[in-house]
């Protein structure tokens, strides 16, 4: 019993849930409106993807390093000791890469991973896959949106393990989970860090984030019937 606590424990610590301040439940509040318009959604959204990011690059290890300031001041700093690559689900995984280019001062590439489930079944496939040489050596940010069941994003982990990625290496990056989804995948990945800004109790019979934000790839692209 108390080993399994104790794995439950550990889970938890790789989790990370952003701060619910008023800032980001205004911003939250925005994107789950069924009545905000695309633009509106698309703006929010990318507030939002800036905090996530700036938090998932806490998990990029850095070393002490000393500067000297204009005034001949010694300065105490750090600085990153591996790359980023950031690996977009897509399609709604690409909209959170702008904010990387914008956060991230170190070495930066970019993959692409096309997943797509069955509507009936939620059984994912892979269907494209393209990841820039050298992965393996990087902290890898898994840029996907939505964490519903959980089916993409472990089919998305295999696909970076398979190609050398370390699992401590990749972190996903994650603007609505659900509790299911968060439990499935970490539970799948013992190593996996994810950084999101919200976590919904149920999903729908349809395996759809309840109360969710509705289909955020048509919200953010505006290709809503």
């Amino acid at each position: 019993m108390e080993s399994h606590i104790s794995a439950l424990n550990a889970q938890m610590d790789r989790i990370t849930v952003l701060e619910q301040d008023r800032a980001l439940l205004n911003l939250m509040t925005i994107i789950r409106d069924r009545n905000t318009n695309d633009r509106e959604f698309s703006a929010a959204v990318e507030k939002i993807v800036r905090r996530l990011i700036t938090s998932a690059l806490n998990h990029v290890p850095a070393e002490e390093y000393t500067i000297t300031t204009p005034i001949d001041k010694p300065f105490k700093g750090i600085r990153f000791t591996k790359g980023v690559c950031g690996v977009s689900i897509l399609r709604a995984g690409a909209c959170m890469e702008q904010a990387l280019r914008d956060t991230w001062t170190g070495r930066l590439s970019f993959g692409k991973l096309l997943i797509q489930r069955d509507e009936e079944t939620s059984i994912a496939k892979i269907y494209y896959s393209k990841l820039p040489t050298g992965i393996s050596n990087d902290i890898v940010l898994l840029l996907e949106p939505m964490l519903a069941t959980g089916g993409s994003v472990i089919k998305a982990v295999e696909n970076l393990t398979s190609n050398g990625v370390p699992e401590e290496s990749i972190v996903l990056v994650n603007v609505v989970s659900s509790k299911k989804g968060l439990e499935v995948v970490s539970g799948r990945f013992p190593g996996l860090k994810i950084v999101s800004a919200a976590v919904d109790a149920e999903l729908t019979a349809q395996n759809y984030i309840s109360p969710g934000l509705g289909d955020f790839g048509d919200r953010y692209y505006g290709t809503s019937c």
